[in-house]
């Protein structure tokens, strides 16, 4: 399970990396249905892909963690199921997006649960502790 956190974490960390840059890129023309979308939304979804570019970053930190720290994992798998309820209040306000953004809801509403429960696998397989000091994050809770 430790093996299976890793690669999970390493592909969301640079699957959001690769979509982040890819909204910094092509702005509207990066969301489905939202080409026409003015210069107001296009500014704020090139902002957000560099949010994102930096949540992905994240992730592969914790990936190069030894054990990964399942803290940050518990963290960055809330924030994307934060994401995914977000989507739900739209559906519930603004009614069906586009088909593809349904597809991004079901993934950020099952993802998380799984990150959840494979969190803490590197460090009960007994994986190299994680590096204290100055300024280091410290995997175990306060």
């Amino acid at each position: 399970m430790a093996r299976t956190l890793r690669t999970l974490t390493r592909l969301m960390g640079w699957s959001s990396v690769a979509i982040g840059l890819y909204h910094v890129l092509l702005g509207n023309a990066a969301i489905p249905g939202a080409g026409s979308a003015g210069t107001t939304v296009d500014s704020w979804g090139r902002f957000m892909g560099a949010v994102f570019v930096g949540y992905g970053l994240a992730w592969l930190w914790a990936a190069r963690q030894r054990p990964v720290p399942a803290q940050a994992v518990r963290w960055l798998a809330g924030i994307f199921l934060l994401g995914g309820a977000g989507r739900l209040l739209s559906l519930a306000v603004h009614g069906r997006p586009h088909w593809f953004q349904l597809v991004l809801a079901a993934l950020e509403l099952g993802l998380p649960p799984v990150f959840f429960w494979l969190a803490d696998a590197d460090e009960r397989a007994g994986g190299a502790p994680a590096v204290r000091g100055k300024g280091a994050y410290r995997a175990s809770s306060r």
